[in-house]
């Protein structure tokens, strides 16, 4: 793995160790609020949204710093433990203690993902990034080893050419001073044309490496440039529908609501004229005994306010009993 590759794994465990942080912090400021407020004196319901925020901004810190350490091979000792897992453990318990007291263990079970997930990515990216961090500094050890190694290697070669060639000087001083010169001249010579030719090989291979290399590097900013983008309009895609579903979910949960207050402002307007003193209308009996039963009114208490008889009115709660059921066996 080079370098880039080590980078682009760095930006990609930033970028979702972030994500997640930021998600949990989100649900976790929109559950805590609410049961604050429930337990705030009154006239300070707006100091509700502080202790979720200065909690959040103590994982920000943890998740913040332990990276920073990771990356620089340190380690803070035990005090950044247990602030992490103190955050972690408040976070849990303030996301969870509404549903608790409530005991709804679904509520719980839900409200439980959030933190949870926050506490493992903080533990799981710290141990990323110091094996991202060990591994990094294996890799330029070797590569410093490597280079050590090639460095000695031609040391070598430059002392056994300088050997052969002094053996060789040596050897043409036993003959004549003109064919010693001339030797000398011929060598050196061949010794620079084979120079030259090496150096100019040497520098087309690293053009070529380069060449290479940058286009390699290119391709893989035009790859993850491509899919941050794609990931942020996925995102963008079902944050609007989420919202969607949200505000759909509210307007009905109104209309339901209207519904029933205004069907219970009805029955209050019938039941609120009192026991008559003759029959009304069968028609407007039979609402009077309608808003009766959903009441829970007793048989002769509903035949005091529409003047009917009992057993009339005892056969229309009986209809009325009968109908949830009838309506079940036709659906």
């Amino acid at each position: 793995m080079n370098s880039v590759q080590i980078r682009s794994a760095e930006r990609a465990l930033s970028a979702g160790t972030w994500l997640i942080v930021g998600g949990a912090m989100l649900f976790s400021i929109l559950t805590v609020t609410p049961l604050m407020e429930k337990h705030t004196p009154e006239g300070w319901a707006w100091t509700a949204p502080i202790l979720p925020l200065v909690v959040d901004a103590a994982v920000v810190i943890v998740v913040r710093l332990d990276s920073v350490l990771a990356r620089l091979g340190g380690h803070g000792g035990r005090w950044p433990i247990a602030l992490r897992w103190m955050t972690g453990g408040m976070t849990l318990a303030l996301n969870v203690a509404d549903s608790a007291l409530k005991k709804e263990l679904v509520g719980v079970a839900v409200h439980a993902v959030a933190p949870l997930l926050l506490i493992v990515t903080a533990e799981t990216g710290l141990a990323y990034r110091r094996a991202i961090t060990a591994a990094q500094t294996a890799h330029e050890a070797r590569q410093k080893a490597e280079r050590r190694e090639r460095e000695e290697t031609a040391a070598k070669q430059r002392e056994a050419d300088e050997k052969r060639e002094r053996e060789s000087r040596e050897h043409a001083a036993a003959e004549a001073r003109e064919q010693r010169e001339h030797e000398a001249r011929l060598a050196r010579e061949q010794t620079d044309r084979e120079e030259a030719a090496r150096r100019e090989e040497r520098e087309r291979t690293e053009a070529r490496e380069r060449a290479e290399r940058e286009a390699g590097e290119r391709r893989e900013r035009e790859r993850e440039q491509q899919r941050l983008t794609r990931e942020r309009l996925e995102r963008e895609s079902a944050e609007k529908r989420e919202r969607e579903r949200r505000e759909q979910e509210t307007a009905a949960l109104c209309q339901q609501r209207e519904r029933e207050e205004r069907a219970a402002r009805e029955r209050a307007a019938l039941l609120a004229a009192g026991p008559v003193n003759e029959k009304l209308p069968e028609e407007d009996a039979r609402q009077v005994v309608h808003a009766a039963f959903g009441e829970g009114l007793p048989v002769r208490a509903a035949a005091d306010l529409c003047g009917w008889s009992v057993g009339w009115v005892s056969s229309r709660y009986q209809e009325l009993r009968e109908a949830p059921v009838l309506e079940g066996a036709s659906s």
